[in-house]
């Protein structure tokens, strides 16, 4: 991962292979149509006051996600100028979002792959956004190469797509690399990027070397190196102890399911929260096959349990004083003589019985498992995270996810946290009429609804294995899970790792007792 400096050398004397200084769309009171933003001062005075004159000719405009190369003036020690766009101007004395920062940062990142050292002149208001402009350049110099050249990824200097190694060190202008507040930033925005990516590794990684024993392998090592208690159930113990659910999705599968509990805690905690993860190493659909050209992408339905995981381990890295349980429900969804079929009824470890009227919609029965797993512990809040649904892509869209729950100031709580982090999210409502398209004259509860608002017939499901009285919100993140289009911002294109860093702004939320 890119190595990560501050420092509060001047521009001109800092030797690096290249700069980077942010621009900005001007506003109607700057009376220009492109600005520069705090930071590039110095080369705007190497250029005699006309560098934003340079870039507007060199086509620039200052809209997000552009980027503009030109050398570097004469007396620095940096041979290239690359300013990047950070959208709209900052008002007067308000700094810049942190998100714009970050996704500047991302941009900068993607477009120096090959280039060995870096100093970003972003605008620092304070160490807050030092922390934005970090994780931006770690999440965007992110590459997945362990199938391109794998010696190479053995020694460290796998190349990215383009032929290019991934940006290598990145120094911090404006940052007081003395301060603690500013060192704490830095150090936050690594533990949480490098276990996000973690779980973007693991979205990529293709389904005939991830499969539910080999995830759990994983879950297992990082464990021990973090201090985390784990716990695996496999077939026999799913078995043995009435887990219908996630064993009715894996008998098609030769690779059998796992259900893997990790365990974080504090000597400190006040608060604990259990996070859930769907993890289906490939879905076919099952009996109920998905249709040609649905299948080339299956392999990030583990997407939520890669998440969970990412997080548990982010939170115990940062020694947060919360107690949080990652519960990873684990299985292959398979055709086979062995196969769960249409009109099979399950009993889940819950002892509801459900009645399976579509294999494809096999997320929500590992989760209901999970969850009622997890509710047995009484924790003080329960998150799920899944690629549950195609409707929640229909109704948001390929960026953003939904946030349902049991508890309106908890949505709203889980909501503004995946907001803060900059993780696109929407409140989605629960309407109880859904609730009587999964009944069933066979078994307590269908694992089908009404086809429209699909996705919130999902969530009403799931409901109904959570335990009474715990806040509980589910993420359905199938949308942004996976990118299948260009890169963007700080985003590559495949896993994403969406959700690992809300979740674990909720935990540190929960920590401080600010998570209402």
């Amino acid at each position: 991962m890119t190595a990560l400096t501050l420092s509060t050398t001047a521009a001109p004397g800092l030797r690096a292979d290249a700069l980077v200084i942010g621009v900005a769309k001007g506003s109607a009171s700057s009376r220009r149509s492109l600005v520069l933003a705090p930071g590039a001062e110095a080369v705007d005075k190497a250029y005699d006051g006309r560098l934003a004159d340079v870039l507007e000719t060199l086509g620039a405009s200052g809209a997000e996600g552009e980027v503009t190369k030109l050398p570097a003036p004469a007396g620095f020690k940096t041979p290239l100028v690359v300013a990047v766009g950070l959208g709209a101007e900052s008002e007067k004395d308000a700094g810049y979002d942190g998100e714009a920062l970050r996704r500047a940062a991302g941009v900068a990142a993607r477009a120096l792959s090959g280039v060995k050292k870096a100093a970003f002149a972003l605008p620092l208001a304070d160490a807050a956004d030092a922390g934005a402009v970090a994780e931006g350049v770690l999440l965007g110099a992110y590459a997945f190469v362990a199938y391109k050249d794998t010696a190479a990824a053995a020694d460290k200097t796998a190349k990215t797509k383009n032929g290019k190694t991934p940006l290598a060190e990145a120094t911090l202008l404006g940052g007081k690399p003395r301060d603690k507040v500013f060192k704490a930033a830095l150090e936050r925005a690594a533990a949480v990027v490098e276990e996000l990516n973690r779980a973007r590794d693991l979205v990529n990684t293709p389904p005939n070397d991830l499969n539910p024993e080999s995830f759990a392998a994983v879950a297992q090592a990082a464990a021990k190196e973090h201090g985390i208690k784990v716990q695996v159930l496999d077939e026999k113990a799913l078995t043995k102890g009435g887990y219908g659910g996630i064993l009715g999705v894996g008998a098609g599968s030769a690779a059998g399911p796992r259900l893997v509990k990790l365990s974080y805690t504090s000597s400190k905690a006040k608060k604990s929260l259990a996070f859930v993860g769907k993890g289906i190493t490939y879905d076919s659909g099952g009996i109920s096959l998905k249709p040609a050209g649905h299948n080339e992408t299956m392999k990030c339905d583990m997407a939520g349990a890669a998440a969970v995981f990412a997080a548990v381990v982010a939170a115990a890295r940062l020694g947060l004083e919360v107690n949080v349980t990652g519960w990873l429900a684990l299985a292959e969804n398979m055709p086979s003589g062995s196969a769960t079929r249409p009109g099979d009824v399950l009993r889940m470890y819950s002892g509801k019985t459900v009645e399976v009227l579509n294999t494809d919609a096999e997320g929500r029965l590992v989760l209901a498992d999970a969850l009622w797993a997890a509710s047995q512990e009484k924790p003080d809040a329960i998150i799920d995270v899944a690629t549950l649904t195609g409707a929640m892509m229909l109704a948001l869209g390929s960026r953003t996810f939904g946030v349902m729950a049991n508890d309106d100031a908890f949505r709203a709580a889980v909501h503004e946290a995946a907001e803060e982090v900059g993780e696109p999210a929407w409140p989605m409502p629960l309407p109880e009429h859904l609730r009587k398209g999964m009944e069933s004259s066979t078994a307590d509860i269908a694992n089908m609804g009404e086809r429209m608002g699909g996705g919130l017939v999902a969530g009403l499901f799931l409901r109904e294995f959570v335990g009474e009285g715990i806040a509980w919100a589910h993420l359905d993140i199938a949308g942004p899970a996976f990118n299948e289009s260009a890169p963007f911002g700080y985003t590559p294109k495949g896993g994403t790792g969406t959700a690992v860093r809300t979740l674990v702004r909720v935990a540190e939320l929960a920590a401080a007792g600010d998570l209402g």
